[in-house]
């Protein structure tokens, strides 16, 4: 009994740590960002990535500042349109920015269908952009982002039944140099191709490194416990080939952030949304990210120079996406590009929980009814260890009448108690802490799904049945939370008392109260988990009571 004690009052311990760091997040004064120019050395005030030295080098060199006005607009060039069946964007005839994107099957709320979600934008203070451009070695003239391109037409669109749409920009330098950027649309496609292709009539090499720029104002977002999205990340992030990483914008390190990477790509995320660009995978590119003093980093990545000979034609090409999370065109696009849906620590556990719950989702087409039978599979997995666990719990109880006496017996004798219950427990084979082991064995689980249902853009504003029309938002009645909250109670009360003590039996009567509060808030997905999960225990803990109490009969 001892040990149950201490398990309760353990139990307790972490639901009011919990509650006191979730009060923590929602009220606590925030951090004070640091100085964008105190600790952190800044660069040139220059949009320009620093141009490798030679070829297959990525080591900066000395460059002639440019005017920092050119910094955060688009002024000097004409706008393209171009619309795809799941894109709308702007394209500026300076540079070639992307300087809007609407994700035309978003709604930013779902009650307003017709508002799509925003990605790229230029008005302050939020702007996000991404740049692109091709550096020129020994030449003045270069097609970075801030030259001037012409464009054969201003407005595109995908015409229904075609395979892509391609939007052509020209660019000379009139000394025999011409270079046309092409970006290639593809229909249901959030992945957008960028080929430059260089044709070189003039009588010397050309020296070139291709570079993309994601420039985004970053605001410190607070977390709120009654607003899961918060908990989502927010920034830019890298993969280096072997690992992904989050770059925080508001720690010293990071905002000085330089590395030469192979095989990698960079993001800037948001929840369920993300910008991402990904060079050529054989060679080496130099990622930096710059912050300036208005609190807009500049996520830049750029190749090593290559020479195009004296009348010869030769390619550049990138991919870019800019769209929703979705896993299966994410890992078609770059290398492990899939991380950007952001599972932590958990991953191991929820990319196969979420691959589960894609392919039932393909066969029942609710994710809420998914929810239900990935949960129903996941107990049926561990049913044998639980079933152990199912029949020490139904023994205890059985118990209780024999555990009771023994406790009043020797209440003033602590020793001679726990002596006592300990042989009564080996005399019967009865693992006190069984009923402990389900408990463990679902908080992994249940983390994972909290992470599945916060991240997966598949199911944002995906409804259930009825008053539950966004499984990733909480129950906008509470009646799930209600619902697993009276089967914990029920479940309570199938399991045999912990102790005599009447303390801990109304703190353990009081949990099923404490966790609807808690999980009010969560995601509805996640409390339907939660739900199910505790109906089936039920189910199976009725079952073994049954069978264990005609076992008792028999003997």
């Amino acid at each position: 009994m001892d040990n149950q004690r201490v398990f309760v009052w353990a139990a307790l311990a972490l639901v009011l740590w919990l509650n006191y760091v979730a009060w923590q997040r929602d009220y606590a004064p925030p951090p004070t960002a640091p100085a964008a120019t105190a600790e952190v050395p800044q660069r040139e005030d220059s949009t320009l990535p620093e141009l490798p030295s030679s070829p297959g080098e990525a080591t900066p060199t000395p460059e002639q500042p440019v005017d920092p006005s050119t910094d955060t607009t688009t002024g000097g060039g004409s706008i393209i349109r171009v619309k795809t069946d799941v894109l709308s964007m702007d394209i500026s005839t300076r540079g070639g920015e992307l300087v809007r994107a609407d994700l035309l099957e978003y709604p930013r709320v779902k009650d307003q269908p017709d508002v799509p979600v925003r990605l790229f934008d230029t008005t302050p203070p939020g702007i996000f952009v991404a740049r692109s451009g091709l550096r020129v070695a020994g030449r003045e003239a270069e097609p970075t982002h801030q030259a001037i391109f012409e464009s054969p037409a201003t407005e595109y669109e995908l015409a229904q039944g075609a395979n892509e749409l391609v939007v052509p920009l020209r660019w000379t330098d009139g000394q025999g140099v011409t270079v046309t950027k092409t970006y290639t649309f593809h229909p249901g496609s959030y992945r957008v191709d960028l080929t430059y292709e260089v044709t070189n009539e003039s009588d010397a090499e050309w020296k070139a490194a291709s570079y993309v720029q994601l420039v985004r104002h970053h605001e410190h977002v607070e977390r709120s416990y009654f607003k899961v999205e918060t908990y989502a990340y927010r920034g830019p992030a890298i993969f280096d080939g072997e690992a992904y990483r989050k770059l925080d914008v508001e720690d010293a390190e990071d905002r000085a952030f330089e590395a030469s990477i192979t095989g990698g790509w960079m993001a800037a995320l948001q929840h369920h949304f993300v910008a991402a660009a990904v060079p050529p995978t054989d060679v080496a590119y130099k990622f930096t990210l710059d912050v300036n003093p208005r609190n807009d980093f500049t996520l830049t990545y750029i190749g090593p120079l290559r020479a195009v000979a004296a009348g010869a034609t030769e390619k550049f090409s990138e991919t870019l996406f800019v769209g929703p999370k979705l896993q299966s065109q994410l890992e078609v696009t770059g290398p492990r590009l899939e991380l950007v849906a952001d599972y932590g620590k958990l991953t191991v556990i929820a990319q196969p929980l979420f691959w589960l719950l894609d392919k039932v989702h393909g066969i029942v087409g609710n994710w809420g009814w998914a929810i239900v039978i990935v949960t129903f599979l996941i107990k049926l997995a561990f049913y044998r260890l639980t079933a152990a666990s199912g029949r020490s719990m139904a023994k205890m109880r059985n118990l209780a009448p024999r555990i009771k006496a023994i406790q009043e017996r020797y209440k003033d004798d602590r020793e001679q108690l726990g002596r006592q219950m300990m042989e009564l427990y080996k005399r019967e084979k009865i693992n006190p802490l069984a009923g402990c082991l389900p408990i463990l064995i679902q908080i992994p689980f249940f983390l994972a799904c909290y992470w599945v249902l916060l991240e997966s853009v598949e199911m944002r504003q995906a409804p259930f049945l009825g008053w539950i029309t966004d499984l990733s938002a909480r129950d906008p009645y509470f009646i799930l939370p209600l619902l697993m909250g009276a089967a914990m109670f029920a479940q309570f009360k199938l399991q045999p008392m912990p102790s005599a003590d009447p303390i801990q039996a109304k703190i353990f009567m009081f949990m099923p109260l404490i966790m609807a509060v808690m999980m009010a808030w969560f995601p509805a997905g996640l409390v339907l988990y939660w739900l199910t999960n505790t109906l089936l225990s039920i189910a199976q803990q009725w079952r073994i009571n049954k069978l264990v109490a005609a076992e008792q009969k028999k003997t």
